[in-house]
């Protein structure tokens, strides 16, 4: 079964097409500025290097036919015929609390995404652009909703719920949801299948760091909390996102410079976390690079990003009753030796025992620990699009 994995951002539409039986990567790329001046495509099928193909692309929709067509392409393409993908997978931001896992996308299934668009209006939107693009193009094609919430709705109410008035969940929906639960869920049975453990005997933190950064606890087998909440905003400190404040800083914030909800959305979104401490950029390699020279905010930046995921390690070791295993993921998490290495330090105490000589890894499966350590630590890459397919497949096969 060819299966197509679509990841449609506002302005950007990432793509893999699977092989799903041997799991295997035909093609993948992204296609740029969607939308905007400047549009282009990038395209790699299997074992050949990558192409960048610029046009006009107004919108997911003509986007999407790029994708299809460059797929189907006598020169550059890997498929004979778009008959040949038999399924279309959809990463979707927000399920609410509706779903718990991953669904065959139906009109019903469609009414509940846009209805929680209202929780994720950044991403639910996009996502709905590419199912809505799909339902033309491949009309007899079926296709899955895979929801980042949905390994999270496992989280009990002590731990979801917020301390504002109850009325404004039963009419709102106004909880903690948590999202990156794809990667959380991958990873930590991917950990488990490599040190030869069942995953539902272990207490697992697992750290997604990237631009986007969450920390999740998962309990034998089952989220039992997470750092984000009804939003991506809150948590650890991300490349332009807050993380957690002080809710009264905002209305602070909004009387003193006069700005509406939507400024003060934009501001903790956008022009915060590490960009908003440091002014030097969002990405981790400048703030570090910069830090390196001499850069005192950038030295706090980083000291603040350190400190905050400490904490919720601590945070959740405490909630879970004990910790045996920690998982880096995400860019940075897969990447960042001495982001790992700052985090790790004086965690003696909880049972880490850190092999500074184990940390020199990028982007590659490893253990951090000593072999006595009483808590593993490890580096598991996260492969979103291949849970996507492996859900559609199975969503698909059993419809």
């Amino acid at each position: 079964m060819k299966i197509l994995v679509l990841n449609c951002g506002s302005s950007s539409i990432k793509y893999q097409l699977f092989n799903i039986e041997t799991e295997t990567v035909l093609a993948k790329g992204i296609v740029e500025k969607v939308g905007m001046k400047g549009s282009f495509m990038k395209y790699q099928k299997l074992g050949e290097d990558s192409v960048m193909l610029e046009g006009e692309i107004i919108d997911h929709k003509v986007g999407i036919e790029y994708i299809l067509g460059v797929l189907t392409s006598k020169e550059i393409g890997c498929l004979s015929s778009i008959e040949e993908i038999e399924a279309v997978g959809h990463r979707v931001a927000h399920g609410g609390e509706k779903f718990d896992k991953s669904e065959l996308i139906t009109d019903a299934v469609i009414a509940e995404i846009e209805e929680a668009s209202e929780l994720a209006p950044l991403h639910n939107p996009a996502n709905l652009k590419g199912i809505y693009a799909m339902e033309l193009l491949l009309p007899k094609v079926k296709q899955v909703a895979v929801f980042d919430t949905a390994f999270h709705q496992t989280m009990p109410a002590k731990a979801f719920m917020y301390a504002l008035p109850y009325s404004l969940y039963k009419k709102y929906g106004i909880r903690r949801y948590g999202f990156h639960g794809t990667s959380h869920k991958f990873v930590a049975k991917r950990a488990c299948d490599i040190l030869g453990v069942n995953f539902e005997s272990l207490k697992i933190i697992t750290l997604h760091l990237g631009n986007g950064a969450s920390a999740a606890a998962i309990k034998y087998g089952k989220s039992v909390d997470t750092s984000m909440g009804l939003t991506p905003v809150e948590g650890l400190i991300m490349g332009t996102r807050v993380g957690d404040v002080d809710a009264g800083a905002l209305t602070f914030i909004m009387e003193k410079e006069e700005i509406s909800a939507a400024t003060l959305n934009t501001l903790i979104n956008k022009h915060s976390g590490m960009i908003g401490i440091t002014s030097v950029s969002s990405d981790m390699r400048e703030v570090e690079e910069a830090a390196a020279a001499g850069n005192e905010r950038a030295k706090l930046g980083l000291d603040m990003f350190h400190y905050r995921i400490k904490k919720y390690i601590g945070e959740y070791a405490a909630a879970m009753g004990g910790v045996d295993l920690i998982i880096f993921t995400g860019g940075i998490g897969e990447n960042g030796t001495e982001t790992r290495a700052e985090i790790l330090t004086d965690f003696e105490f909880l049972g880490v025992d850190f092999d500074k000589s184990k940390n020199n890894v990028r982007g590659k499966e490893a253990c951090l620990t000593t072999e006595t350590s009483k808590v593993k630590v490890m580096v598991v890459p996260t492969n979103e699009e291949l849970v996507i397919a492996r859900d559609t497949q199975r969503v698909v096969e059993t419809a």
